[in-house]
């Protein structure tokens, strides 16, 4: 094949690498922005010109052959070493703007993400702004986020992390449900409450609590728990501490308006929850040489707003 034929095949490359990354015709059409039948058209194009399939399709996903992976292994970081590029040629025009891709947490995100978002993009108008919702931990790489908004108490040595703020954990019921039953007075009384929990995957969950009081040095208690309703997700089970189900272990960013309405009221504040949920909330990526105006924007904007944590009342 003459390098002018290869040259032509360039933009079928990188679909090829997109759709690697993405796992299906419909999810690398999206991410590149053009439509399946495209992103089909191009692929049979590129097979055509091999001379080999590189693509093997289910009802499902699709797979990559041998001599499609190898395409895709020895094209990648050329196409990324490309962009890179490219995206710090265009913050020489010193102001961010492009697509900014985002994951986060689904109840950090509408909670607390999502209505602070409009004042980042009304600052910078040109950054326009991809918000996926997902407790899942994703591939930041090969997934093509940009940043990772994540609860951690470690960070892999190849991403980068700035912290946000630190967050908590805190018990809380509402006024309903402490009128029908005494509020507790330490863990042990939770056995004898109904408990809203975050399954695990232990058979019977259960609660750590650090006793906050200088006279007991730091004394931790387990107790077992149970209750009419579990979730993994803690905005569901803030709402069910609401309807007065029971007492619910959630981070204070959940906590948060529940409280400042007086709605919920914090249970055992005297007795720390430890191993529930990470303690610090970091904005995460991948490491690179070059880091696009947009993302360090944003980073700075998330921390300035993050600032105050979420434990105020």
């Amino acid at each position: 094949m003459d390098d002018k034929k290869i040259e032509l095949l360039w933009t079928h490359l990188h679909w090829l690498v997109v759709l690697a990354q993405q796992g299906s015709y419909t999810a690398a059409a999206a991410r590149l922005g053009v439509s399946k039948a495209a992103m089909s058209q191009r692929i049979a194009e590129l097979e055509r010109s091999a001379g080999v399939p590189l693509v093997r399709r289910t009802t499902r996903s699709v797979r990559l052959t041998e001599a499609g992976q190898r395409l895709v292994d020895e094209t990648r970081a050329p196409f990324e070493r490309i962009a890179h590029s490219f995206a710090g040629v265009r913050d020489l025009a010193g102001r961010p703007r492009g697509l900014l891709r985002v994951t986060a947490p689904v109840a950090l995100a509408r909670q607390q993400l999502v209505p602070r978002v409009a004042g980042f993009l009304r600052a910078n108008p040109e950054v326009r702004l991809e918000l996926e919702l997902s407790d899942r931990l994703s591939s930041l790489a090969m997934e093509g986020f940009d940043l990772a908004i994540r609860h951690a108490a470690s960070v892999p040595d190849t991403h980068v992390a700035w912290l946000l703020c630190p967050t908590h954990s805190l018990l809380v019921a509402s006024r309903a449900y402490l009128r029908r039953r005494p509020a507790p007075k330490t863990p042990e009384d939770l056995k004898a409450h109904d408990c809203l929990h975050y399954p695990r995957a232990q058979e019977t969950p259960t609660w750590t609590f650090e006793s906050r009081a200088a006279r007991r040095g730091g004394e931790r208690i387990t107790v077992p728990v149970a209750g009419p309703f579990a979730a993994n997700n803690s905005e569901a089970l803030r709402d069910a501490a609401l309807a007065g189900l029971g007492i619910a272990l959630v981070p204070d960013f959940s906590a948060q308006s529940g409280l400042q309405a007086g709605k919920l009221v914090e249970v055992l504040p005297q007795w720390k929850p430890v191993g529930a949920f990470a303690e610090q909330l970091h904005a995460i990526r991948p490491y690179a040489s070059h880091v696009p105006q947009a993302v360090t924007a944003f980073v700075a904007y998330l921390r300035s707003a993050f600032a105050s944590g979420f434990t105020d009342a």
